[in-house]
Formats: structure tokens, sequence, C-alpha cells
């Protein structure tokens, strides 16, 4: 039984990619893999695993399936208490394998509190760093995914680039990064890099209808998404595109000064998915630059979209919620756009 489902065609290529890397001898220590949110890095990451660890792999680079070390990855479980991300989602999204030499890391729990931790802390890396002296379990490769790497502290840091500084033969570690320009410098040029980029149009499309959704709103959650499928599907799977007309109704309801921006950051608060509501505030202040010619209601909406972006960011720091939301909202109130 494979718990992981199965690569999506942009993936594939990515994958296919790494193997050729590998079969060739040129695969790195440490690999940064990059793209945007929910296009699939984790997926990438943990099917690549299966190939590294795996005892029999084919010919054409897929794991065997069949050996004990592909029976020990397929083997998941979760913790009885969730391990999740600070926006709810799950650390570890088909559970923690039971491959002793496959080490994932993420928001984990506090060994004091059991509750989540909201970054990846050094004491987890320098776990991580000793497992990866010790000799393999398998006797094969052993692979690490932080995952996400952005949530390593600062003071983390320092572990994971002594962890790269003395690279072991069969040793992998791989950074999974939306955006890699907030990682230091000096991790980031000690790793290769694996790119997985968005897929064209029609490929995306293709891959929304296969996963059942019709093709009117298929096309309307990837316009929305801007050709992001993976973020098209979870919206189309999750109620996101009703999260979004709401959105656009809290919008004009501000802009006409019908609502209050304390008002509605208290009841996106309330309510939930604040970062993904901020997400599309931002997306309906760089759509409606299109529709416009006059520079001043350009520059406008341009703040309106750098206010909410810059929220979403702060909704990750100790900053309070609630103020965060707030300055985003105010600045559909402080001047009235003229389309």
């Amino acid at each position: 039984m494979n718990p992981l489902p199965p690569l999506a065609p942009w993936q594939q290529r990515a994958f296919e990619q790494a193997c050729a890397a590998i079969t060739g001898g040129h695969f790195g220590h440490a690999t940064l893999i990059v793209g945007p949110a929910r296009v699939g890095k984790r997926l990438l990451a943990e099917t690549l695993a299966k190939r590294v660890l795996c005892r029999m792999p084919g010919a054409d680079g897929a794991a065997c399936g069949r050996c004990k070390s592909c029976q020990l990855l397929a083997s998941r479980a979760q913790l009885e208490t969730p391990e999740v991300r600070p926006d709810g989602s799950p650390s570890h999204p088909w559970g923690r394998s039971a491959h002793p030499d496959l080490y994932c890391i993420g928001h984990g729990l506090h060994p004091k509190t059991g509750k989540p931790r909201s970054e990846i802390v050094i004491d987890q890396i320098r776990a991580l760093s000793d497992a990866l002296t010790l000799t393999a379990q398998l006797g094969g490769a052993q692979v690490a995914i932080i995952d996400p790497a952005s949530a390593v502290n600062w003071s983390a840091w320092n572990a994971v680039l002594k962890t790269l500084e003395e690279p072991q033969p069969g040793r992998f570690l791989w950074l999974l990064a939306d955006n890699p320009a907030r990682l230091p410098a000096t991790i980031r040029s000690r790793c290769q890099r694996l790119d997985l980029r968005l897929p064209p149009r029609d490929e995306a499309l293709d891959w929304l209808r296969q996963q059942g959704h019709p093709a009117s709103d298929a096309e309307a959650a990837l316009d929305a998404a801007r050709g992001h499928p993976g973020l098209a599907a979870a919206w189309l799977g999750d109620g996101g595109m009703a999260l979004r007309r709401a959105v656009l109704a809290d919008a004009q309801a501000l802009e006409h000064a019908r609502a209050e921006p304390d008002a509605v950051a208290k009841r996106w608060l309330a309510e939930g998915r604040a970062e993904e509501r901020l997400w599309h505030l931002a997306e309906l202040a760089r759509s409606r630059t299109a529709d416009l010619t006059e520079p001043a209601a350009a520059r406008t909406l341009m703040g309106r979209f750098d206010a909410a972006n810059r929220a979403r960011d702060l909704l990750r720091t100790q900053v309070l919620a609630e103020l965060a939301i707030h300055e985003a909202l105010l600045a559909w109130r402080e001047t009235t756009v003229r389309r």
C-alpha cells in the first residue's frame, strides 16, 4: 500500500530530473526544493525519499514498493496530539513514516507543554544532526526533510549550517521553501536547487478535471489562483472560492463605509482562515490595477496590495493578529479608488 498520492505532471518532471541526477552521481548532499505553497513540494520530497531509500529501484527510477524499506516507508501514523502548522494544516500530511532512516522535521510538539510549536527549534536540528552521524539502520541512505525551512529559527540555522558543512556519503538533507530569499545566504549557497514550477494552464486544468472538478469551476478557481493548480484544488475542496467572494464583499463594504475595519478584523479572526482572507484581499487589489489608467488610483491599490501581504507576514510573528489585520483593512477605507 502506498499512502502517498500519485505525482502530478509538473511534480513528475521534477522527480525525473532529480532521479537522473541521482543515477548520474551528481545529486548533492543538500538540496533546496523550491516552489509556491501547495504546489506539492512535500509530496515530491517524500516520493523522492522513497526512491533514494528503496533497496531495489526500477530502471525508470521508481521505488519497487516491495522491499523492506518501501514497506516501512509506507507504514504511517499520526501522533495522538496532532502536529500542526500555525495555519492548522498537518505538519506531516500522510503521517509519520516508520522508516528508521527517514527524518521529517516540521512543527513538532513542545516536550513540556505538549502543544504544537510555532517554529522549528535548535533542539530538533541537533537531534537530527546526531541521528545523521549514525549508521543507517537499513544499511542504505539516510534522508532528512525540513518542511517548511522558513520555520527554522535563527539559532537553529547554525546547527543546520554545521550539518551542511560536514557532509557524509549517503546522507541527504532537503529543505522545502516557498520563498528561499528568506533563508540565510550561508544556507542557500551550500545547497543545490530543485525548482517545482507552476504548470501550463491547459495541463493545470486537465489535472483539476481529473480530480473531479467541473470544467467551469476549475477554470474560475485556476484564474483566481493565478494559474496555481494546487491552490485552486484546495479552494474547490474547502470552500475557498466562497471565502474569496466573502472577502470581496467585505472590501466593498469597507470602501463604501458600510463596515468598520476593527469590526471586520475581529470577525475574520473569530471565523478563522485569516491568512487566506488576506491573500484574497491582496489579489483583489492587484487584479483591479489592470482596469486603471490613473497613476494615483493605481498607487492606492498597490498600497492596499502591499498592506495585505505585510499583514500576512506579520501573522507569522508575535505581532497581535487583530492589529495586523486591522492595518490591512484600514487601507481600504483611507482612499476611494475611482475606476
